[in-house]
């Protein structure tokens, strides 16, 4: 039954099983020496010296998700310029044009959401009409 598992698959196994017991055993130190006081002011929330006052929950603005999303889309541009760079010498100029393109193409994405004012945090001021009405 066990003849047929390699010494490599024994020593993964040995350690999965290691690494589980070390963890049961901090858990396990930790609940038997750690200090079981209560009260009220122990269950209390506490952060930096301050009490906490109201509720965690904070209301962002649809503009922060937004953001959040260019932010993840251009950084995944960044990954695939990294790959781009690694292996520039095989691609040659071919995988040039290609970066260029693709640069170009989040260039013109980018200054679209610029124009657009996607990327404006702040609500929009509120036009003057300078127009004399006498």
């Amino acid at each position: 039954m066990f003849g047929d598992i390699s010494a490599q698959h024994w020593a993964f196994i040995i350690y999965v099983i290691g690494a589980i017991s070390i963890c049961l055993a901090m858990i396990g130190l930790a609940a038997l020496l750690g200090g079981r006081a209560q009260g009220r002011t122990k269950n209390k929330p506490f952060e930096s010296g301050v009490d906490s006052v109201g509720t965690a929950r904070l209301r962002f603005s649809a503009k922060f998700y937004l953001v959040a999303m260019f932010f993840v889309i251009f950084d995944v541009e960044a990954l695939y310029l990294f790959a781009w760079s690694v292996s520039v010498r095989e691609t040659g100029w071919v995988g040039f044009i290609e970066a260029a393109i693709f640069i170009a193409i989040l260039l013109i994405g980018l200054l679209y959401l610029w124009r657009i004012g996607a990327l404006e945090w702040s609500p929009r001021k509120p036009q003057l009409n300078n127009k004399n009405t006498d």
